[in-house]
């Protein structure tokens, strides 16, 4: 009869393989190369309709938060992103707002929050680029932290605090 000591070293071994394994197989969380290219390639209408693309942003320290007018935690973060853009705008920063909204929505909300970064409107394909830079749950909100070479150095799913918004930023601008 084995002792049970041997039975848990055994139990302990197994899950901590299969652990290791699923770790291994599950699909990275980090961002597709490619993809960020891609999203500075990207031409979104803007609340007036003119086309605009984030590779105008190059160059700079670009803060991307896509968000919708209906979504909670979106609503939550707006007031640290409208102040990390104020703060941070001389020093080559540019935060840029994708909606997957209505340009109508949009608008009122831009107003009634007095929104002054730059709000594009993204279809729901846009969302897909969110996954392919590691947003696996294709969740809003969702920030992507792009450095002045083009190198994602930061994503974030849920609503992100102005601390960790300015950590991001510092580590870009690095």
């Amino acid at each position: 009869m084995r002792s049970p000591g041997v039975l848990v070293l055994a139990v302990t071994m197994l899950a901590t393989g299969a652990g290791f394994f699923a770790y291994r197989a599950a699909p990275s969380n980090r961002p597709d190369a490619e993809a960020a290219a891609e999203l500075m390639r990207l031409r979104l209408p803007d609340m007036s309709g003119n086309d605009q693309s984030l590779a105008q942003w190059r160059n700079k320290v670009l803060v991307v938060n896509f968000w919708a007018t209906w979504c909670e935690p979106c609503r939550e973060e707006v007031p640290a992103l409208i102040r990390v853009q104020a703060k941070y705008a001389a020093n080559g920063v540019q935060v840029v707002g994708i909606s997957v909204d209505s340009i109508d929505k949009v608008r009122q909300f831009a107003n009634e929050y007095r929104i002054e970064y730059p709000l594009v409107i993204g279809s729901i394909a846009v969302i897909e680029v969110t996954r392919r830079l590691g947003n696996k749950a294709a969740g809003l909100p969702y920030t992507v932290v792009i450095d002045r070479s083009g190198r994602v150095v930061k994503t974030h799913l849920g609503a992100i605090s102005e601390v960790e918004l300015e950590r991001a930023i510092r580590l870009a601008s690095g």
